[in-house]
């Protein structure tokens, strides 16, 4: 039955990417078939929905979906990237760094990377800047913020796997191997020589209005109390949009259609596959599997390769994360010498790095805003879909090689 589960899990990955399918509702499915030949009862599956991740994701993807709505977040991404004024080689810059801040308040990567990469593939369109460029830094970035102990996903995805007390290690890792392969990308595709004479056009941005200043300073309020009070920001984040929408500040109906209900529901219903597959013994099959193919020396890079390569063709935060982090205690205490910390950094960053990937969730994101922004024919397409691939592929190399030499150890 453990390694049954596995190839369930497998088979809800493969159908989820060649009939691009919800790979959340298919665990869910297959859950059920699995209990049933396990003989596990409803109420032991019902008990693999993590409904506190449910609620802190929803929360929080909510309250930003008020934001958006009403045109908060994107009027603050304009004054930001404003103040760069003609120095357009400072736009990636700040792009990558308001997307670590926007992600590390909350929503984490995938509700960033929505909200950040329409805004940055419109600029790239308008200002002729490379768009491989400014969603490399703005996936990079999400992902960097994602990490954070507010996020719903990074580090609290890890304690649901039995891996707590890493938070300030596991943040420092990833911020420091995403802003590394950001220094890459930006030097390689020529970020510091950007100019455009676009941005002395452009008009002067608009002040903020009344309702989205009680919207900023309603997500001020929220970080705050999730800060100083250590209440949990899924509840906090309710409790805000509840205030929000009673003022009338933005429209509640757009906003809850605008909730990213696919990533929930992927991520949640994976989950309750994966806790059958713990209970019947498949993570550790697996464990055991990935341990046959390492050292102590190679662990961190090859945990690395295999989450980059499953993350090209599905979600790291869905899929890649709750199917790798559970088998890491069991890898550290075989090989031995080998830190938590730094394989889950390894799986999490490089699976993160592999989302550039059009056929991942960032990538995806980052075509489809550009192809609507720039009116992108066919063609165009297909050389900004190779280009991005080339992009993720070189990031998952690039830091399998940087782990293998103890990059994840270099901060703990």
């Amino acid at each position: 039955m453990a390694l049954l589960s596995l190839v369930f899990l497998l088979l809800a990955i493969m159908l989820g990417f060649i009939r691009k399918m919800n790979t959340g509702l298919l665990c869910i499915a297959f859950a059920l078939l699995l209990g049933r030949m396990a003989g596990i009862s409803d109420a032991e599956i019902i008990k693999g929905f993590n409904a506190s991740l449910f609620l802190m994701l929803l929360g929080v993807t909510y309250l930003f979906s008020l934001a958006q709505i009403n045109g908060s977040l994107d009027l603050l991404a304009q004054k930001v990237i404003s103040l760069a004024g003609k120095r357009v080689y400072l736009i990636p810059i700040i792009i990558y760094v308001f997307s670590i801040i926007l992600a590390a308040l909350g929503p984490g990567s995938v509700p960033t990377m929505a909200i950040m990469m329409v805004f940055s593939m419109s600029l790239a369109a308008e200002m002729k800047i490379s768009p491989v460029l400014l969603s490399t830094l703005t996936v990079l970035g999400s992902c960097a913020g994602g990490l954070s102990p507010l996020a719903a996903t990074g580090a609290n995805l890890c304690a649901e796997f039995g891996l707590t007390g890493i938070e300030n290690d596991f943040l420092m890792n990833g911020i420091l191997s995403f802003t590394i392969y950001a220094v890459i990308v930006y030097i390689l595709l020529g970020g510091y020589k950007l100019r455009s004479a676009a941005v002395g056009q452009k008009k002067e941005v608009p002040c903020f209005n009344k309702k989205q200043l009680t919207t900023i300073a309603g997500i001020v309020v929220m970080v705050l109390m999730v800060m100083l009070l250590r209440i949990n920001v899924g509840l906090v984040s309710f409790a805000v949009a509840a205030v929000l929408s009673f003022l009338r500040v933005s429209d509640e109906t757009k906003a809850i259609k605008h909730i990213p209900w696919n990533t929930l529901l992927l991520i949640t219903g994976v989950g309750v596959l994966m806790q059958l597959i713990i209970d019947l013994g498949g993570i550790k099959v697996l464990s055991d599997i990935l341990v046959s193919l390492m050292s102590a020396k190679s662990a961190a890079a090859v945990m690395g390769l295999t989450s980059g390569i499953m993350s090209w063709f599905s979600s790291s935060s869905g899929v890649v994360m709750p199917t790798l982090l559970p088998t890491v205690p069991h890898v550290a205490q075989q090989l031995g010498g080998v830190n938590e910390v730094e394989l889950a950094s390894s799986i999490t960053t490089i699976s993160h790095v592999a989302a550039i990937s059009p056929l991942s969730t960032g990538g995806a994101l980052a075509l489809a805003a550009y192809a609507s922004a720039a009116n992108a024919n066919q063609k165009q397409q297909q050389n900004l879909f190779m280009k991005m691939f080339g992009v993720s592929a070189l990031g998952v190399s690039v830091l399998c090689v940087f782990s293998y030499f103890g990059m994840f150890h270099w901060l703990l």
